[in-house]
């Protein structure tokens, strides 16, 4: 049965809307404000932007822009929120990038986009399914595409952020992206926020995308349907404060006020300190 959550017609749609999102946002931006510091290390509004760009230009074969001999160049290795080689390789299309005016980068963006679109159009179904390689391994080329949308989503909210403008946060596209994100979460409490075997956690979400989240820690933390009995602790705060935490975009010392913890006190406050997986 096709798991409807990467079905390539939906998708597709869905990161049209997504990268339209994004264009949106940064429209009528003055060169100032494309500059605007975000909550990623060392990136303004300017470079999350690129960011996309370079990472739709690397799915279509493309290379980034050679290094302009009368700048400086930058050892993108030696930055400190650079890990891994996925970052370095993100590094240097931003850096390369990072010279064009907000006008310019704006029109790339759609251009690239709109020749994503139409590759992802031609897919055939076989294509869809072959394994690729993706930042979460080798999966099938339909699940890499819901990591972009789950990608891109989250560099909306971190431009409307910085920009201080809202967005709507729920709707279809939020909910594969979400579903994204919260795959990682059993793993998140039992490794990063080591939850004791046996211990039943809740996460009741409010706001844009409100559900109730319950992972079971026994051999392995896995997400159940109910518990069978009452939650050894549950944590109750807006799922957008959630994806931030999370996303490592905020930390939860700083929005105490706007999480409720029930039972295990001491747990929940652990867990809520130890969300953050990705940035």
């Amino acid at each position: 049965m096709t798991d409807r959550t990467m079905d390539r017609a939906e998708l597709t749609a869905l990161l049209a809307e997504q990268w339209e999102a994004i264009a949106a946002l940064v429209a009528d931006l003055d060169e100032n404000r494309w500059r605007t510091p975000t909550r990623l290390p060392g990136w303004t509004v300017f470079d999350v932007v690129a960011h996309v760009v370079g990472t739709e230009s690397w799915l279509l074969g493309e290379k980034p822009p050679p290094h302009d001999p009368m700048r400086e160049k930058t050892d993108v290795r030696s930055l400190p929120h650079v890990r891994n080689e996925t970052a370095v390789l993100n590094e240097i299309w931003v850096d390369r990038l990072r010279p064009l005016p907000g006008a310019r980068l704006l029109d790339l963006f759609r251009e690239v986009t709109d020749r994503r679109l139409a590759a992802l159009r031609e897919m055939d179904d076989a294509a869809w399914t072959t394994p690729t390689v993706s930042p979460i391994g080798q999966v099938p080329y339909g699940r890499f595409m819901r990591v972009r949308l789950f990608d891109c989503w989250m560099h909306e909210l971190d431009i409307a952020d910085a920009l201080g403008v809202r967005v709507d946060e729920g709707g279809r596209r939020a909910e594969l992206a979400f579903a994204e994100f919260a795959g990682s979460m059993p793993r998140v409490v039992a490794k990063l926020g080591k939850a004791p075997v046996g211990s039943r956690i809740g996460f009741a979400l409010t706001g844009a995308l409100p559900q109730t989240l319950c992972i079971a820690v026994d051999e392995r933390a896995s997400y159940v349907d109910a518990f069978d009995g009452p939650a050894d602790v549950e944590i109750t705060m807006d799922s957008g404060l959630f994806v931030r935490l999370g996303g490592g975009r905020r930390q939860a010392a700083d929005h105490l006020d706007e999480i409720a913890i029930t039972g295990d006190e001491e747990l929940g406050g652990r867990l809520v300190r130890h969300l953050a997986f990705t940035l």
